[in-house]
């Protein structure tokens, strides 16, 4: 701590010596909500940290000829035409500690609980430079949820990139939930990073890992609705970059980031109160690239640690075809499609078996259960085929064989069936399907 307390010490002090201290001091020329246009700073540069007011803090979104644009991330007063902007040479950093490991914590370092900063916060990068290919490793290891749905059909590996796509209460964040609470004792960190999220739902997720004893290896990195939409967009990069910390030190991270849907319709917000250029639906070009970029740092490293990450994207009316939802499902390694039809039926987790995908597949299962897995998906995947066809038809005029086929599949199905916190065993999912193929 006195090495780096030193350096920095003697780093300023060459600035000094330089003239290089000497900060640019521009105005503001107008204020679009949480977005000022200011004059004066010629020398700033992108995504550099700003103060407005003395009170207030910002960071540099657009640079044009005679103005920059800054977008609030912190307003603690009114800002008015005329305000003074200092620069401070710095990009905006977020602030962590490893003491937030077990809190709900902003990208500030504030408890949000409590409204208290953590002690000995160090500066985190917003964004890291992409891990490189050769620091890389193959996906092999299975990433155990504990529901048999999951593990057994469409699995999960250390290291990959599982989309979870759904309607609006349909139990998308439930199968994070219970995925966090089956870490328990297996020695991984997870950072659940909240989006534009109330307060209330917050609070009541915060309760639940609780309870499960999971909050000693979670971290909530939470943006609520009523902080500046620029926060919730910087939440989930400063989110990555705290994985990406533990990862290097040889640590498995898992990353739940709830949602995507929110936070491009929060960059479109943002990128529209800038003038920039809309796209398709009025996102701006670099909407791929905004997302491509974060998802790219879920891998296994060389060293043995890996993160492996879960995005939640909301969709309406059960349209996975959205420009926001085909631009995530091509940058991951497959998607668990959640069914409004199958919730409301009370067949939980509500899966679309027949539209989810995991590309890895068998690669990151054992052998036994991958051997079982593949049995099991074949004849469930015929029987909701068969059952669609021959729903209202009459099973005694069918032949023995598509009696025994239904019989089979109405049994996976209910062995399928698994309410919240109630995680099984590879050993127990196993056991439960080896019966239905026997027979």
């Amino acid at each position: 701590m006195s090495q780096f307390v030193e350096g920095l010490v003697n780093a300023k002090l060459r600035n000094m010596k330089q003239m290089n201290n000497v900060y640019e001091i521009g105005h503001v020329s107008m204020v679009k909500d949480y977005i000022l246009e200011v004059e004066g700073l010629e020398n700033v540069g992108f995504y550099e940290r700003v103060v407005i007011a003395n009170h207030s803090v910002g960071y540099v979104t657009a640079i044009s000829k005679n103005i920059v644009k800054v977008a609030l991330l912190q307003r603690t007063a009114e800002i008015y035409v005329g305000d003074e902007v200092v620069t401070t040479g710095f990009d905006f950093c977020a602030m962590y500690s490893k003491a937030c490991l077990g809190h709900i914590v902003d990208i500030f370092g504030e408890d949000r609980l409590i409204g208290e900063k953590f002690e000995n916060l160090r500066p985190c990068m917003i964004e890291t430079p992409a891990i490189p290919i050769m620091e890389r490793s193959e996906v092999s290891r299975p990433f155990y949820t504990g529901i048999a749905g999951i593990d057994l059909i469409y699995p999960i590996g250390y290291g990959q990139r599982q989309l979870i796509i759904g309607d609006k209460k349909t139990g998308k964040t439930q199968i994070a939930i219970d995925t966090i609470v089956n870490q328990k004792q297996r020695n991984v960190i997870c950072i659940y990073v909240a989006v534009n999220k109330t307060k209330k739902n917050i609070r009541d997720l915060y309760d639940d890992l609780m309870k499960k004893g999971a909050m000693e290896y979670t971290l909530i990195l939470a943006a609520f609705n009523d902080d500046e939409p620029p926060v919730s967009y910087f939440t989930p990069y400063a989110g990555l970059s705290i994985a990406e910390m533990y990862m290097r030190e040889g640590n498995d991270v898992l990353v739940v980031i709830d949602d995507l849907k929110s936070h491009a319709d929060i960059h479109r917000e943002i990128s529209l109160l800038s003038g920039k250029v809309p796209g398709r639906d009025a996102y701006p070009p670099d909407i791929f690239y905004t997302h491509s970029r974060m998802l790219e740092k879920g891998c296994q490293h060389m060293n043995g640690g890996s993160i492996t990450l879960l995005p939640i994207v909301e969709t309406r009316g059960g349209d996975i075809t959205d420009y926001i939802s085909t631009n995530i499902i091509s940058i991951t390694d497959g998607q668990l499609v959640l069914s409004k039809k199958n919730f409301e039926k009370g067949l939980k987790p509500a899966i679309n078996y027949g539209l989810s995908v995991s590309r890895l597949g068998g690669a990151v299962q054992e052998k036994n259960m991958k051997k079982l897995g593949a049995v099991v998906r074949r004849k469930f995947l015929s029987y909701l085929e068969t059952s669609e066809v021959y729903q209202l038809a009459n099973t005694d005029e069918m032949s023995p064989e598509m009696q025994q086929a239904l019989k089979d599949g109405q049994a996976i199905q209910e062995r399928l069936l698994q309410y919240k916190f109630s995680p099984r065993t590879p050993d127990e999912i196993m056991n439960d399907f080896y019966e239905i193929i026997e027979e």
